[in-house]
């Protein structure tokens, strides 16, 4: 339902993007660029919990946006917004490998960009930034409800953002875009009130995203 909502406001901002008039023929101060994409969430987890055990975390594939503000003709700032469902489950326990159940995570990233080449087409940049990762709708798995463990809370929390990247256009203000993004975030479990945690554990994931941009 979510992703399906997600990719509803990617098809709704490049439809709107493409009825703004003043075409941009190039990345100049001033300009704005809307871009979708899939991307791959790949986690890199770690962290153990008070029963012992690793914990790891699945991959997911989804639909994502951003928003591109040109301050000058290199420096880009750029709004990425997605949400991903993942499975975390912990590995060599004390009660064996256990399925914890699945949570929402939203991670808005600000990144200050900069292209190296704006007025060309094959324009490359990189990036660094912020986020802010909430976690929500988290669900206890049939086997911490097997256990009397019905309760699970992730906290929220900052974290930093690397990317590089690749705009290539395709025809007038429409861009290919292949986008990596590296990002270091962690989080604090508690289960049944505190009967199990986990502190500190690491997400980090690799984002990987392949997509289209409207520039103007």
């Amino acid at each position: 339902m979510k992703t399906k909502l997600l990719a509803t406001y990617c098809l709704a901002g490049l439809a709107g993007a493409t009825l703004m008039t003043g075409v941009a023929d190039a990345k100049e101060k001033g300009d704005w660029m809307v871009r979708a994409r899939g991307i791959l969430i790949a986690p890199d987890a770690g962290g153990t919990t008070s029963i012992g055990g690793e914990v790891d975390i699945d991959n997911s594939v989804v639909p994502e946006l951003d928003f591109t503000y040109f301050v000058t003709d290199n420096i880009g700032l750029e709004l990425i917004a997605a949400t991903t469902k993942h499975h975390p489950v912990v590995n060599g326990s004390a009660a064996g490998d256990v399925e914890l159940g699945s949570v929402w995570l939203l991670p808005p990233t600000l990144t200050v960009q900069y292209h190296f080449a704006p007025q060309e087409d094959f324009s490359p940049y990189v990036g660094a930034g912020v986020n802010y990762t909430f976690f929500y709708s988290e669900n206890t798995s049939a086997a911490l409800d097997g256990l009397g463990f019905t309760t699970i809370d992730y906290s929220d929390g900052f974290g930093w953002a690397l990317q590089a990247g690749l705009d290539y256009k395709i025809k007038d203000s429409w861009y290919l875009n292949i986008d990596v993004k590296k990002l270091w975030l962690d989080t604090d479990v508690s289960i049944a009130g505190g009967a199990v945690t986990a502190d500190g554990v690491d997400i980090n994931p690799w984002i990987v995203g392949v997509g289209f941009g409207y520039l103007f």
